[in-house]
């Protein structure tokens, strides 16, 4: 997202059609009209467009649909009588003015009938059966030709299917023992969203699953019995208290399973080369590992200061792994970044937003991804932003007004159903926020160095701010920003803490 990083592309998705026939409404090129009408041919675009458009007709002055356009009222959209539209455009099953879907029926009927049939439902027997709460759900989308897109995917309608008769019960213990992970976390998000299911935390669930997998793997039992200990003692009782607490789990879970996979390489390499065993481990078995291997290695660390304090082993140390560069972007190159959040057309609203995140308020794209759109907080003396514990940062214009137009039009609103999201940037899973991955690759194809990024807002921060101030606004520990004040040389470098 830099001055002299070329754009993406701005157009995405199919290529429009082109062809002989041109719209009589938008003039452009397209390979066949999708309705003729008394103004002319009229091409899908503009055809889908018009079918969507609802409000008081101003001619009639009634509540309805306004595919045409006068040309008496200064070409606003009115509705089929007033625009002599001789198509009937209600729906057969629900009488609704709209789109068809399918044989003069709308989408949702449509996906009603289809899900009716899939699912076995007998509404003789109630609204209240596993059958009829699925079927509920599913038709409550706020646009059902996502739910009808879905179903056409291998394997859906099979696993609705059992779901509906009783084959695969309601609870996560048995979708999780369903292959084909992605199509089965969809349909449990739309489970969850809609309270057929209770909620989890993803990720410790996802963790608990990989830990268990993990350790099968592990045949000595001399090798098995310090991993699970720390495993489960340290990594797993500390990731269920935050998800008991509502923090984010995961950052710690990508951490902690990387922890475990190092040390159980050096303990299976230990006890394979030198015949010892973690309570038998001196400090120049683990000097020899680290010294002969990537810097991956240090990651063993954590279990040796576990060892240690729980009298595991003794007489070994590993200090904190130093890395020789620290990516920092320059002041120059960090406001050229943000200048193309506000001028460049480089990307949608949500990821520019999210950009600004990183550069003005040091924020982890994990932490981005997972913030409430609560936190956005409007006051008479401007946009706030709750970051951390203490006050609200204030957002500076013309950021703030990015944010605002982020807030009213954030993408995937319409995911599962029609009560929309808590969540700053919504997933494509109903319920769940925009995945942090995604996050940091699109940033990262924008051209902008996270680190790099995140260490040159810090550093920015506390030569303004003293440090203890800045880490309670943006969600630091005293000890990070304190380290970035004095890399900086800033005049609060030694600003006393209150």
């Amino acid at each position: 997202m830099t001055a002299e990083i070329s754009p993406r592309l701005a157009v995405r998705g199919r290529p429009r059609t082109t062809g002989i026939f041109t719209c009589d409404r938008c003039s452009r090129s397209a390979g066949k009209h999708r309705a003729s009408w008394p103004e002319g041919r009229i091409c899908g675009t503009c055809f889908t467009i018009a079918m969507r458009t609802h409000g008081t007709c101003p001619g009639c002055r009634t509540e309805r649909m306004l595919p045409g356009r006068s040309a008496t009222h200064g070409d606003q959209p009115i509705c089929v009588d007033c625009a002599g539209i001789t198509q009937d455009y209600h729906c057969w099953g629900c009488g609704t003015e709209t789109e068809h879907y399918r044989h003069n029926t709308c989408a949702r009927c449509s996906l009603r009938n289809d899900l009716t049939a899939l699912m076995h439902v007998d509404e003789s027997q109630g609204t209240e059966t596993t059958a009829a709460k699925l079927l509920a759900a599913l038709c409550a989308a706020q646009r059902p030709e996502s739910i009808l897109t879905w179903l056409r995917k291998p394997g859906v309608g099979e696993l609705l299917e059992r779901l509906a008769t009783g084959d695969i019960p309601f609870s996560h213990e048995a979708l999780d023992r369903e292959p084909n992970g992605l199509r089965v976390e969809h349909l449990r998000s739309l489970l969850v969203h809609h309270n057929l299911l209770p909620g989890r935390d993803h990720y410790l669930a996802l963790f608990e699953r990989w830990l268990a997998s993990k350790l099968d793997g592990v045949d000595d039992p001399e090798v098995r019995r310090p991993i699970e200990s720390f495993a489960r003692w340290h990594h797993l009782r500390r990731i269920r208290g935050l998800s008991l607490d509502g923090k984010p789990t995961q950052g710690p879970v990508h951490s902690a399973k990387q922890e475990i996979t190092e040390t159980a390489k050096f303990l299976s390499w230990l006890k394979l080369t030198h015949g010892r065993t973690a309570t038998s481990c001196v400090q120049a078995d683990v000097d020899a590992w680290l010294a002969d291997g990537p810097t991956t290695r240090h990651a063993i660390r954590t279990f040796f200061v576990w060892a240690v304090k729980n009298r595991t082993c003794v007489n070994v140390t590993i200090g904190f792994r130093q890395a020789k560069t620290v990516p920092l972007l320059t002041q120059d190159q960090r406001l050229a970044m943000l200048k193309a959040c506000l001028t460049d057309d480089v990307d949608t609203l949500s990821y520019r937003v999210a950009a600004i995140l990183l550069l003005l308020y040091a924020q982890p794209t994990v932490k981005i991804a997972a913030m409430k759109s609560t936190s956005v907080i409007l006051t008479p003396e401007g946009l706030h932003l709750s970051l951390g514990e203490g006050d609200p940062a204030p957002v500076p214009e013309p950021f703030a007004a990015l944010v605002k137009q982020h807030l009213a039009s954030r993408p995937n609103m319409r995911t599962g159903s029609t009560s929309g999201s808590t969540w700053l940037f919504p997933g494509y899973r109903a319920g769940q926020h925009i995945h942090p991955n995604t996050l940091m690759a699109r940033l990262r194809e924008n051209g902008i160095n996270l680190m790099g990024a995140r260490n040159a807002s810090l550093r920015a921060l506390v030569k303004e701010v003293p440090a203890p101030l800045v880490a309670e606004m943006i969600g630091y520990s005293y000890q990070v920003t304190q380290k970035y004040a004095a890399a900086a040389a800033g005049q609060w470098s030694r600003y006393p803490r209150i």
